[in-house]
């Protein structure tokens, strides 16, 4: 304790919070969640429970930190109180409330310490960061079914050619991944020395590449070589370190590399014999585009591979797909199955991808476009945010994902709820938590180290059942294989994404899955829908044929 507070009262935060009126435990736990409550069930609403339900959404460093809850919170204070807090942080002693409630606080800075320490309330020590080693020494058991050695040949016979640009496209959870990394080492070993780049656009996508070619190249490699991640906060590469190895890139950090020194994208194309492109259905993106024009076009022997369970933009925008299909030849290796009319039939048959019990649950309670949203709908790629703002507010249908979720955890250990908005995942989360759920929302704004442990929860072998309600980040670069279940609350236009939420929960026994997974999807009356997973595979056959 510093000397400071040492010679003060300390006021303690169960303290503060046991004085928070009905009106403050509403804004701390949601409005929109506490109408919910009221409306399922008046006893999840009084105010003692409504405090139990605030900490298990929050922890008091949360609430501390953040500067609206702050501020609800430091009103409570006695004003005897308020006069030492304020003194403490060396802060005006007239009108302490004024300067209290309008502090700017830096986080781990010396008054965010002494904060916490007048309330007793722990900060959380980041443990030091580790090296990461950019060199691994990796000796040669990673197999490949049927279905991917044969296309992993077709693919390499593609890159070959005199076009050597393809798309490898394979439903979720049939090991594109892997493939692709047997096709990387098959390159390395070929042409060395030499140097493949991973494009991704996303850091849990990056990972997860780098970690599957770690296991990769340790079971088929030929040489030690160079592993080097480049995205998010790690340091610069230089040119000269670039010379015999496998770079995995994040789209965002390679652009702006890109964009400042021309020269290191110029001399690494030099060096690349083959570009893999995770999500390849993005490949004809500005950011994406612009790397390529470096990384692929500067050498006619460059290979370009993209990776895709959809192999397409939209679903109702032809021109769009054909510039997709025209950017790699028109040339896309499926999987080849005799006597199936799908691929997805095959490899649900034979225990690859989970049998789908799909069940859509119709709601016409939304009530009906205007005819300005209407107009707004057929000339979006997507529904617009103000429909997925108004659909996250009703009750009606909130209650009936409530219900669906709630009923799917009864029998599956892993649930996935795929939200409307950011704030609807919240919702969701916090009204199960009431519910006495174990539930989570994973959004953009969840803190990294606080959306690692939930993570990890998820994705661990604890037979008790968890559900996880998210909104835009766990579409894609999200394995968690005991996934049996999802909820998709959240109406869309896009069959690249439809596809993405189904495919989170298809895995399959032999791929470490389950047999049988379900899917629930709220189906809005006025909103457009999509089928069975087959369907949406061969969806874009007809941009990929000559």
């Amino acid at each position: 304790m510093s000397e400071s507070t040492a010679s003060l009262t300390r006021y303690s935060f169960d303290q503060l919070i046991a004085r928070a009126d009905d009106q403050t435990l509403q804004q701390l736990v949601g409005r929109h969640a506490v109408r919910l409550l009221d409306a399922l069930d008046p006893k999840l609403t009084t105010p003692s429970r409504l405090r139990e339900i605030c900490l298990q959404l929050h922890s008091p460093l949360e609430l501390l930190r953040d500067r609206k809850t702050r501020a609800l919170l430091l009103a409570l204070l006695p004003r005897e109180r308020a006069h030492d807090l304020a003194s403490l942080l060396g802060l005006g002693e007239d009108e302490p409330y004024t300067s209290l409630l309008t502090l700017k606080i830096r986080r781990e800075s010396k008054i965010e310490r002494d904060l916490l320490e007048f309330f007793s309330v722990a900060r959380y020590v980041r443990p030091p960061p580790q090296d990461v080693e950019v060199v691994s020494e990796l000796t040669p058991s990673y197999l490949l079914f049927d279905h991917q050695r044969s296309a992993r040949r077709r693919v390499l016979e593609t890159l070959n050619g005199s076009e050597p640009r393809v798309v490898l496209h394979m439903p979720t959870g049939s090991g594109k991944t892997r493939t692709a990394m047997h096709i990387a080492t098959d390159i390395l070993r070929l042409h060395e020395p030499t140097v493949v780049v991973w494009l991704a656009y996303s850091e849990e996508l990056c990972e997860q590449a780098a970690s599957e070619f770690d296991e990769a190249w340790e079971c088929l490699g030929d040489r030690q070589i160079d592993v080097h991640r480049y995205w998010g906060g790690t340091a610069d590469l230089s040119v000269e370190s670039v010379r015999d190895g496998f770079l995995v890139g994040g789209l965002g950090k390679m652009f702006e590399r890109a964009r400042r020194d021309g020269d290191f994208i110029s001399r690494l194309a030099d060096r690349t014999s083959l570009v893999i492109i995770d999500e390849a259905h993005q490949a004809i993106a500005p950011t994406y585009k612009f790397l390529l024009d470096y990384l692929v076009e500067r050498r006619d022997d460059t290979g370009l591979l993209g990776l895709t369970a959809t192999p397409g933009r939209t679903w109702n925008d032809p021109a769009a797909d054909l510039e997709l299909a025209a950017f790699f030849r028109q040339q896309k290796v499926s999987l080849q199955v005799p006597n199936y009319r799908s691929p997805v039939d095959y490899l649900i048959d034979n225990g690859y991808l989970a049998r789908l019990h799909f069940r859509p649950m119709a709601y016409d309670g939304g009530g009906h476009l205007t005819d300005r949203e209407l107009r707004v709908l057929s000339v979006s790629l997507d529904v617009p945010v103000s429909i997925l703002k108004r659909l996250a507010e009703d009750e009606q249908r909130n209650m009936i994902v409530v219900d669906a979720v709630e009923e799917l955890a009864g029998r599956h250990p892993r649930t996935l709820v795929f939200a409307a908005t950011v704030d609807h995942a919240k919702l969701i989360a916090t009204v199960l938590q009431a519910r006495h759920m174990d539930a989570v929302a994973i959004t953009s704004d969840t803190p990294r180290d606080e959306r690692s442990r939930s993570l990890a929860r998820f994705k661990s072998n604890s037979p008790e059942p968890m559900i996880l309600c998210n909104f835009g980040v766990l579409t894609t670069g999200f394995d968690a294989p005991r996934t049996s279940a999802a909820v998709i609350a959240r109406p869309t236009k896009s069959l690249v994404l439809y596809s993405q939420m189904i495919g989170r929960a298809t895995r399959g026994p032999r791929a470490g899955g389950n047999a049988d997974a379900e899917v629930v999807s709220v189906v809005d009356s006025s909103l457009p829908g999509f089928g069975e997973l087959s369907e949406m595979f061969d969806n874009w056959e007809d941009v990929w044929s000559d």
